[in-house]
């Protein structure tokens, strides 16, 4: 099929989306909009009449069927926002053509070399096309690759109503990067069953499975006095927090230690002073069950660390973040089946894989939207060294073609 995704890709990626975790607002960057307008205007271009972006910064489309007959609606969703872990201001993206295994050393700054040694994956992509930013900014492949496989997408369904396919929704978010990707999406608006979020990594990745997810604060309350007239009065915040950190284990529960399904309980903030310092903590296991005792586990050790510091005062407070979607998608085995079938058709075989992490889908399944993740070829996210391969992307915008069809032929 005719592919726009190289295109598409390389327009995006110039639009400076990140988001901020600092801010309150949503979208919590208007520049996330910039890149919302621009996509609104193609898809009224390709005659998707309803589309528009509403106030929170969310994009809504649809693709009428072409069948007559009863169609689950199926949406697929991608996020416009890039990750505030790199400057995403002034992307320079840049095509390297039939990649042959070289190392990519990135202009605007030499140091940052992509190596197939560090990135294994690079290795099955001899022959492709892959594109880099220019070494001082992250690319923005993750999700704008994701985008830009939909788009091509619906490009192409456009361009060939004969393929029999059911009403499709599309759904493009903000601020998904920082946790909050779905929290003002209007679900009566969107009117759909299930759904696809386009966000993986390697080729033929469908991910059923994620972590499920608390945060935790751990808030201590030390004793300020003057530091001239402290002795016996003083009980600096920061250091009891700074003792609740050492003590956490050095060869278990963190991310540098974890791996397969495996949780962790990771320190990820503190901020305060001699009166009240905050840790703020995130805990991950692909047990819901489990995270009540890691939450349990920090409350123990801060009352051993407060034991040895007289007078000072503390408390762990946690709040829900997301939950493992496979507890919903286990319900509706056909829509990772379907995915599966057409992952096939797109003549690649299926990876079956957990995220040791979270998507926009993780939530939205428990919103009512069953939503598996499919993969658009984004590699080494959220930093300087991320690529993507052009042929990737064109296999990931042919199975989202494919599985439209399959779910029109499925419920005949």
């Amino acid at each position: 099929m005719p592919s726009t995704v190289k295109d598409r890709l390389l327009r995006y990626v110039a639009i400076d989306t990140q988001s901020d975790p600092a801010s309150p607002t949503c979208p919590s960057t208007e520049k996330q909009k910039d890149l919302g307008r621009v996509l609104v205007e193609e898809l009224l271009a390709l005659g998707l009449s309803d589309a528009h972006m509403d106030g929170y910064g969310y994009v809504y489309a649809t693709l009428p069927a072409t069948v007559d007959h009863a169609v689950p609606v199926i949406c697929f969703c991608s996020h416009m926002d890039t990750s505030p872990d790199a400057s995403g201001t002034g992307v320079k993206p840049l095509v390297h053509t039939a990649y042959d295994g070289r190392d990519l050393v990135l202009p605007d700054d030499p140091r940052v070399v992509i190596r197939e040694a560090e990135h294994p994956d690079l290795a099955r992509q001899h022959g492709h096309d892959i594109i880099t930013a220019s070494g001082t900014t992250l690319l923005g492949a993750d999700n704008k690759a994701g985008l830009a496989a939909i788009m091509d997408a619906v490009a192409h369904l456009v361009a060939h109503p004969e393929i029999p396919h059911g009403k499709i929704r599309i759904l493009f978010t903000p601020d998904e990067e920082i946790g909050r990707g779905v929290d003002k999406v209007d679900m009566d608006k969107l009117g759909a069953d299930f759904g696809y979020t386009i966000d993986g990594e390697a080729l033929g990745s469908l991910e059923d499975e994620t972590f499920s997810a608390d945060a935790a604060t751990v808030i201590i309350e030390g004793i300020s006095a003057h530091p001239g007239f402290a002795k016996g009065r003083l009980v600096s915040a920061m250091k009891v927090a700074a003792d609740f950190l050492n003590r956490l284990p050095k060869d278990r529960l963190s991310p540098e230690t974890t791996e397969g399904t495996e949780g962790f309980v990771h320190p990820v903030e503190m901020r305060g002073n001699v009166e009240e310092t905050r840790v703020t903590f995130i805990l991950r296991d692909f047990q819901t069950e489990k995270l009540a005792g890691q939450a349990a586990y920090l409350e123990e050790l801060l009352a051993a660390v407060l034991a040895d510091w007289p007078g000072a005062r503390g408390r762990v407070e946690v709040q829900e973040q997301y939950r493992n979607m496979k507890e919903v998608l286990d319900q509706y085995p056909e829509v990772v089946a379907h995915a599966e079938a057409a992952i096939r058709r797109a003549g690649i075989e299926p990876l079956k894989r957990r995220i040791r992490g979270g998507t926009d889908g993780s939530r939205l399944s428990f919103m009512g939207l069953p939503c598996p993740n499919i993969f658009a070829g984004e590699h080494a996210f959220h930093s300087k060294q991320e690529w993507v391969s052009v042929q990737d992307m064109e296999k990931a915008s042919e199975t989202i073609v494919h599985l439209a069809t399959i779910w029109a032929e499925a419920s005949q």
